[in-house]
């Protein structure tokens, strides 16, 4: 009889011990990290230089905030890359009120225009990144999110506003506008609700009103000719060409909810091919690829796909250069590439955090020089292309591949693999905010099962020991 007692007594011991063993193996590699991660710009690193690039690369790096405050392993700034991958200079923008950068724009020869935004409104300034020094600034309060502000006409800047609902009339006033700094006023604004069709949307998408919070989530515009503006509502999953005068919608390229073509897309560029063949060319973000569409006739061909979820994860811009190349911001992987239309990296640079955009300030203003830029038709490379050649820093930039990849190659061609593949989807895009950037993406796969087998653990001990819980709760009661 003691013996059996004995035997019975170990056995949950033994269980305990395995368990807290496989755990402290799965949080041993993030330990390691925890403990010999040290904060400084080496996150900032060439991958790939195959060819010099031309000039200088400007890259806005979105950074991140946690309750209006940013953070500092995870920082906005604005980074100068030499053609060979070199850091020039790096710009912080948390003295100017600003906590998160998004699109930057070459201006006045080798100035930027920055637009950055802090909780309750928006930041817009010219910098010279020779002096360190900012030439003019203007702040936009209760303009609360503004991804895209371009510099036009002179001395006007053309804004696109998002989660842009008025409390006081409780109406939804997403919009584009002009504001002319030499009078101080507001010259010309286009609303979405009124010159979009959301009143039919029902069940699942839009009903009347508008929505309130972030309904159309804005987050490009740009003047592409004399009158005519490209706007990129990423929730409606469509680019749209605004007639300044009529007001009226002139082109239109996807429709709410048709993922086929474009999916929650970041940054267009407007395109016209040597036959004047009107083209767009986006980051496809939710789909995790670039394309360029060609206007034939009333309808929109896809004559370029570039990446997939094997190699990007959300990129949010992509830009052609004079080159016939394509400069891309892959963001989620916290790279910018410069890619042959037949997909080979040629430039490559790792820029932590999330990137937002990137531009080459040889060129200029990429709407300003689209006349003069060819679109994949004009270079005969139709096609589905695959990304190659990357220097594989991050894993799922090269060879390696990231938990997602895995499990989606995993359970390729099984009855089970399309929820797997959207699950893989929604933890590509969603953990690397939540990531801490000391910890690496198996790292974090292996915190987290740790975390559910003690929560488990926890749960099995609660049923295992149900009796003797309860006549403790009695004896206290």
């Amino acid at each position: 009889m003691p013996n059996d007692w004995k035997a019975r007594l170990s056995r949950p011991w033994v269980v305990r011990a395995v368990v807290l063993l496989v755990i402290v193996s799965l949080l041993a590699p993030s330990a390691v990290s925890a403990l010999t991660y040290e904060p400084s710009h080496s996150d900032l690193q060439k991958g790939t230089i195959e060819s010099p690039a031309e000039g200088t690369t400007v890259i806005s790096i979105q950074g991140f905030k946690f309750q209006g405050q940013s953070s500092g392993k995870k920082p906005a700034r604005i980074v100068g890359v030499g053609p060979r991958g070199d850091v020039k200079w790096i710009h912080n923008g948390s003295n100017l009120d600003v906590t998160w950068f998004y699109d930057v724009d070459p201006v006045n020869g080798s100035n930027l225009l920055v637009s950055g935004t802090r909780k309750g409104g928006t930041t817009v300034y010219e910098y010279d990144p020779q002096s360190d020094e900012i030439v003019w600034r203007e702040r936009f309060d209760h303009v609360h999110d503004t991804h895209d502000v371009d510099l036009i006409n002179g001395d006007q800047l053309l804004l696109a506003n998002m989660r842009n609902y008025n409390t006081t009339t409780e109406v939804n006033e997403d919009r584009i506008f002009i504001y002319d700094r030499g009078s101080d006023e507001v010259v010309w604004e286009w609303q979405f609700r009124k010159h979009t069709d959301w009143t039919k949307k029902q069940g699942g998408t839009y009903a009347a009103p508008p929505p309130k919070n972030d309904w159309t989530h804005v987050n490009d515009v740009d003047k592409i000719a004399e009158g005519q503006y490209l706007v990129s509502p990423r929730n409606m999953d469509q680019v749209m060409v605004i007639n300044r005068s009529t007001k009226e919608i002139d082109m239109r390229l996807g429709s709410d909810q048709n993922y086929s073509v474009m999916h929650e897309q970041h940054n267009p560029q407007y395109l016209e091919s040597a036959n004047g063949t009107p083209t767009i060319l986006v980051a496809d973000s939710e789909n995790d690829r670039i394309v360029e569409y060609a206007k034939r006739g009333q309808n929109w061909e896809r004559t370029w796909q570039l990446g997939s979820s094997k190699s990007l994860n959300w990129p949010r811009d992509a830009d052609r250069l004079p080159n016939g190349n394509t400069l891309v911001v892959d963001s989620m992987n916290n790279r910018v590439m410069e890619i042959t239309p037949s997909g080979k990296i040629v430039w490559e640079f790792y820029a932590p955090w999330a990137p937002y955009d990137a531009e080459r300030i040889t060129f200029g203003d990429e709407a300003a020089e689209a006349e003069n830029l060819s679109t994949i038709a004009d270079m005969n490379a139709k096609g589905e292309y695959a990304i190659t050649n990357s220097a594989g820093l991050t894993p799922g930039t090269g060879d390696r591949l990231t938990f997602a990849q895995w499990m989606s190659a995993a359970f390729a061609g099984t009855p089970i693999a399309e929820p797997v593949d959207a699950f893989a989807e929604r933890w590509a895009h969603v953990t690397p905010w939540i990531r801490p950037v000391w910890m690496g993406p198996w790292d974090f796969v292996a915190a987290v099962f740790a975390a559910l087998l003690l929560i488990v653990w926890a749960l099995g001990e609660l049923v295992y020991n149900r009796e003797r819980i309860t006549r403790g709760v009695r004896r206290i009661a």
